[in-house]
């Protein structure tokens, strides 16, 4: 780990004054990787308006927990849109994506495919799961460990 300081925010930041960048905010990523992960939140977006969005209407009629997911979905689909412009910016979107989708398959379905116990709801949701597959390959998994587990995490207290 480095012992460099986390750049100040700019609310914090006298005017003038620019922080040393840190090894992470320096680090950047190749227009082909960038480009890529442009393709996995065009295919989270795509898939997810498809798929959602026409619901929308319904979801005052829907069951609780069920029109929470989908406006989770439906404001992950926005955010995901977001991650074409600002790819590097929205990369927890990516990430949040690849978690909850392998979590589902490790926790939710891996046991029933071994059981093989699965019902047509479960297989129905293993399949729009799988396109997890791609988001794993856009994913720059390499800028990631740096970021977020290399990375000196951000100061708690405001130093004076």
């Amino acid at each position: 780990m480095s012992s460099s300081p986390t750049p100040t925010p700019e609310y914090f930041r006298p005017t003038g004054a620019t922080p040393a960048p840190s090894p992470a905010a320096t680090a950047t990523l190749p227009t082909f990787r960038l480009n890529l992960m442009r393709g996995g939140y065009l295919l989270m977006a795509v898939g997810l308006i498809l798929v959602k969005w026409p619901l929308l209407l319904q979801a005052s009629s829907l069951p609780v927990i069920e029109s929470a997911v989908l406006c989770i979905l439906t404001a992950m689909s926005l955010l995901a849109l977001l991650g074409l412009r600002y790819p590097i910016g929205m990369l927890p979107i990516l990430l949040f994506e690849v978690m909850w989708k392998v979590l589902w398959l490790a926790i939710v379905a891996l046991p029933h495919l071994l059981a093989n116990d699965m019902d047509a709801a479960t297989e129905t949701m293993t399949f729009s799961v799988l396109f997890v597959v791609p988001v794993l390959l856009v994913t720059p998994w390499d800028y990631v460990v740096k970021r977020f587990v290399q990375a000196r995490g951000d100061k708690w207290v405001r130093s004076a």
